[in-house]
């Protein structure tokens, strides 16, 4: 996974990080400490700590006032020491800090390496179909694993509520839309209600990523199309495993897809080169590998999209309100739009909003 030089206003303090290192973490060798920064992602801010040959991985929240329960450092560090011991494929946490040393929490997680796919072939990797239908194979097979995990046996199962989870994720995001609206994003006042009416029924709870994408997972340069890690468990929690599809369609791009779809966040993402599986090809082979039923599917997926636009309206309203002046921000009030149109067009409804 590619690192860079920190971002300015994003540095951390070398000094506190290092003696925080000395008192905390047993086999920090001492320093000089690099600190690097992921590029990657637009919520959570990840840097790289090595010295010699040591190194970890220490998450934060972005800067800025952030939404009441969002980017909870100390959650997300439960979860991973919950859910690792049974599912290795999440990163080994480390430690976790309450905010007093740096003014904002952070906890610290091993560093993973390998492949990471997102908008291109890797160098390093020879593109085929036969290799593109193995990576999809692999992201749909550990999404069954992971939501076949008995979360009563595990830690996880004191932090979680997941009855009514998702009539509470219907309320909740659409209070997130409204705080987060600015005027140049559509209010989709029908898909809100649409989605408010065709909740289903309450039926299994499961362990759920959350914010399962190709770009999350971590691959083998052995074996370019076995996961070796997957990353960003800040949105998990136990819930409709089907809402943890749904959201992972919301990622899963497709050569077919509008141009604003699939440019929304940047380049489009690898899955929609040749070989990879259709969002239909993957929902196939989920249902055959957890035998659930996917016959409300086309809630799941609205929802997630609602979803997806809710998350990008709270960064781009950040960005309005001056609380980061990141250049990938500035536009994205047209993929909310576009996110809405696709979410009403799934739940078959004609957008009425201006913009939509």
């Amino acid at each position: 996974m590619d690192t860079r030089e920190v971002r300015w206003g994003e540095e951390l303090d070398r000094e506190k990080i290092e003696k925080y290192l000395k008192r905390n973490v047993p086999d920090y060798p001492g320093p000089p400490l690099t600190i690097r920064q992921f590029g990657a992602g637009h919520s959570n801010l990840t840097y790289e700590l090595t010295s010699g040959q040591w190194e970890a991985v220490l998450r934060r929240p972005p800067k800025g006032p952030v939404a009441k329960k969002a980017h909870d450092m100390e959650r997300e560090y439960k979860v991973l020491d919950a859910v690792h011991p049974f599912f290795p494929l999440a990163p080994e946490p480390l430690d976790v800090e309450d905010g007093k040393l740096l003014g904002h929490e952070f906890f610290m997680m091993e560093r993973k390496h390998g492949i990471v796919y997102d908008t291109n072939w890797p160098a390093q990797v020879t593109p085929s179909v036969d290799l593109a239908q193995n990576i999809s194979r692999e992201m749909v097979d550990r999404l069954a694993e992971l939501h076949s995990i008995d979360y009563m046996k595990t830690p996880i199962k004191d932090i979680v509520k997941p009855e009514g989870f998702m009539r509470r994720q219907v309320e909740g995001w659409i209070r997130r839309f409204d705080a987060a609206h600015t005027p140049d994003s559509v209010e989709a006042i029908e898909l809100k209600r649409w989605l408010s009416d065709q909740i289903p029924e309450e039926g299994e709870s499961t362990i759920i990523h959350y914010d399962y994408k190709l770009n999350n997972a971590m691959f083998s340069e052995q074996q370019p199309d076995r996961m070796t890690a997957l990353f960003d468990w800040e949105m998990t929690t136990v819930g409709d495993p089907l809402a943890d599809l749904g959201v992972a369609m919301s990622y899963w791009m497709e050569p077919s897809d509008p141009e604003g779809l699939k440019y929304g966040l940047g380049d489009p993402p690898l899955t929609t080169a040749e070989g990879f599986y259709t969002r239909r090809e993957f929902m196939e082979r989920y249902a055959e590998k957890s035998g659930r039923d996917l016959r409300h599917m086309d809630f799941y997926l609205a929802f997630a999209y609602f979803k997806l636009a809710g998350i990008v309206q709270q960064i781009y309203y950040r960005y309005q309100q001056g609380q980061t002046d990141d250049p990938r921000f500035r536009h994205m009030n047209e993929f909310v739009n576009r996110l809405i149109r696709q979410a009403s067009a799934q739940a078959g409804l004609e957008t009425s909003n201006k913009g939509e």
